[in-house]
């Protein structure tokens, strides 16, 4: 096939020649499209233009999500495995998360406490695991401790799930007052379409429906522009964010 009298395969070799020097291809490619045009073409998208490409990534997160559903327990099952098998640092810390993620808080608490008595002492990854995990099974006091920790440690880790974080641990306690000041500061330094909608449940179930329906409004302004993968990611919070707005007196 001809478009404008050159070949459709020397098009597509032209594509992708322009793809190679836009991101830092080695040259050698652009010669070699040139001099063979379609087996290059071939080989290019193959070896290079499929892998870095959102056709592959969403492929992998489609799979990903495939195995999940077929098997949720492999991960959590391999972590534990491994950690029996080979009771590592490193593989204590895998069988945190995946504890964390099946939903066990309890026991990841546990382990992540256990990490932070070991060589890991200081690592602030760990930390900001174990107040995930202490918040997720209730205890709120400890999980404060802990962002409290990070946040002298290092102001610069995590700045906005920390402070996030550190709200929602505030607020479990009852600590109100010091929720909403926590909720403006990361809501001033970040305004991530997360810490809206996170202040904004708070508000609702607080009773400030002032200030849920303020950041609601915004928040709404936000997701009209929204893709569908955006709008899929972000389900379950949109979920979340409606049952708290639906509770709001009108």
């Amino acid at each position: 096939m001809y478009i404008f009298g050159i070949g459709l395969h020397v098009l597509v070799a032209i594509f992708f020649a322009v793809h190679a020097i836009r991101t830092g291809q080695q040259m050698y490619w652009v010669v070699i499209l040139f001099l063979f045009p379609g087996l290059a073409s071939i080989v290019y998208f193959l070896a290079v233009y499929l892998p870095n490409s959102r056709l592959q990534h969403g492929a992998r997160k489609a799979v990903s999500a495939a195995a999940k559903s077929l098997d949720p327990g492999r991960e959590l099952r391999e972590a534990r495995e491994a950690y029996d098998f080979t009771p590592t640092a490193q593989n204590q810390m895998r069988l945190a998360a995946a504890l964390m993620a099946a939903g066990n808080a309890e026991e990841a608490a546990a382990t992540y406490e256990a990490c932070l008595h070991g060589p890991f002492a200081g690592d602030l990854e760990i930390r900001y695991g174990a107040a995930r995990a202490t918040l997720a099974c209730g205890r709120a006091a400890a999980a404060i401790a802990h962002l409290q920790t990070i946040r002298a440690s290092d102001a610069h880790f995590r700045p906005e799930q920390v402070s996030l974080l550190l709200a929602q641990a505030l607020a479990a306690a009852n600590r109100h007052d010091e929720a909403r000041a926590e909720f403006d500061h990361a809501l001033s330094r970040h305004n991530s379409f997360t810490v809206q909608a996170e202040y904004a449940i708070w508000a609702a179930n607080v009773g400030d429906a002032a200030k849920a329906r303020q950041l609601h409004e915004e928040l709404k302004r936000t997701m009209d522009r929204w893709a569908r993968h955006t709008r899929d990611l972000n389900q379950p919070l949109v979920r979340r964010l409606n049952t708290a707005m639906a509770n709001v007196k009108a």
